[in-house]
């Protein structure tokens, strides 16, 4: 895989939303010119993605190759586990206010900060696990925004499941979806153990009814980085071909 050989730059955006300061981690490519638009690949578990999922070594080989174009990875860490919970899932107490803070104040400071294309197609939003929950959470409210979403093992359940059939204009979003096929048995942050293979591909269904612009990949292995890394490559290639 190539050696990343880009920058990597902290930042920090004030959210009102959250009432808090929140920490990004910027990766501009080898390629970076500020003269020169760029995609957007907006991470959650961003600390994870830089040191698990090798994204800057992915984009790079993806650019390289001719896969996709320039393109900024901006990462979001979570403080700790409740954190992430509180964010991520639906049923997190600041979920509703992390949709808003991701579409209303972090977009606007990344196209302030960056230069970008500054339409939803020009965005990209991936996570795993919660990560991806929330990553197609925001697609689904905010379609215009984040017309890209790459999610890996996604939490899912019956209400989200709703929220893709009643979907309004689904050729608005661009969908990559992997799941483990080991994922019968996930222990999750509330400390229950989980089925995860069944709702995702029940997600599954609804999306191809529905008639999204959508890729499964059902991939051996469960429910960790050692399985999601290597699906990392495919999910970006997919969301940001040219």
């Amino acid at each position: 895989m190539a050696a990343s050989k880009g920058a990597m730059r902290d930042y920090t955006v004030y959210s009102s939303e959250l009432n808090e300061e929140i920490t990004l981690l910027a990766y501009l490519p080898s390629t970076f010119s500020p003269f020169h638009k760029h995609s957007l690949l907006i991470a959650q578990d961003g600390k994870d993605y830089f040191m698990y999922g090798k994204i800057r070594s992915v984009i790079e080989q993806l650019m390289e190759s001719g896969k996709i174009d320039r393109t900024i990875v901006v990462g979001i860490p979570y403080r700790d586990v409740k954190d992430r919970y509180e964010k991520y899932h639906p049923d997190g107490k600041k979920n509703s206010r992390y949709l808003r803070f991701l579409a209303h104040e972090l977009v606007p400071f990344l196209d302030q900060t960056f230069p970008t294309y500054q339409t939803g197609k020009g965005r990209a939003l991936i996570g795993d696990s919660l990560g991806g929950t929330v990553s197609l959470m925001a697609g689904l409210l905010y379609p215009h925004t984040f017309g890209k979403i790459a999610m890996q093992s996604p939490y899912i359940d019956e209400g989200i499941i709703a929220k893709i059939q009643q979907f309004a204009d689904p050729s608005l979003l661009q969908i990559y979806h992997s799941v483990g096929k080991d994922e019968t048995a996930v222990k999750t942050t509330d400390g229950d153990v989980r089925d995860f293979i069944t709702p995702n591909r029940k997600a599954k269904e609804a999306f191809l009814q529905k008639g999204f612009l959508y890729e499964y990949n059902e991939f051996a292995g469960g429910h960790a980085w050692t399985y999601w890394q290597p699906d990392v490559p495919l999910a970006v290639g997919r969301i940001l071909a040219l």
